[in-house]
């Protein structure tokens, strides 16, 4: 992958561009952070577990593979199954929506650089798109 920009590398793996297992577990925990405490994010707060320490661990891992980093999700669970594994969860534009919410809020908070950003925001909007599983 090759992302241009002055003051960013130009090549690379995502997992390297976003500062590896440590950048990635910055905007994990920022994403997390950020989803439990506004109040704008109670309709995808209420579709995890009271401890998001699970979610967290699992979504790092995912992460990691998918960012070119390390395949720890694939060997502690085997294929992510993405889809499969958010049906029994109502999602629809508003979950969406407050799911990327966070996303935005944490790839600030974690200072993504703004060519990787416009990278992942892509792939994560299309993604979450993806994951709904209700009308509207």
């Amino acid at each position: 992958m090759q992302i241009t920009s002055s003051d960013t590398p130009t090549t690379g793996t995502l997992y390297e561009l976003l500062g590896g297992e440590t950048g990635l577990r910055r905007l994990v925990d920022a994403f997390y952070d950020r989803m439990d405490r506004e109040a704008s994010c109670a309709g995808i707060r209420g579709l995890h577990p009271d401890s998001l320490s699970g979610s967290r661990d699992k979504f790092f891992w995912f992460l990691c593979g998918w960012s070119g980093g390390p395949d720890l999700y694939l060997q502690r669970f085997g294929h992510p199954r993405l889809r499969a594994r958010h049906l029994p969860y109502p999602i629809g534009e508003s979950e969406r929506d407050q799911w990327l919410s966070c996303m935005q809020g944490a790839m600030t908070e974690a200072e993504v650089p703004e060519p990787v950003r416009r990278r992942l925001t892509s792939s994560f909007f299309q993604t979450a798109d993806w994951m709904r599983n209700q009308p509207g």
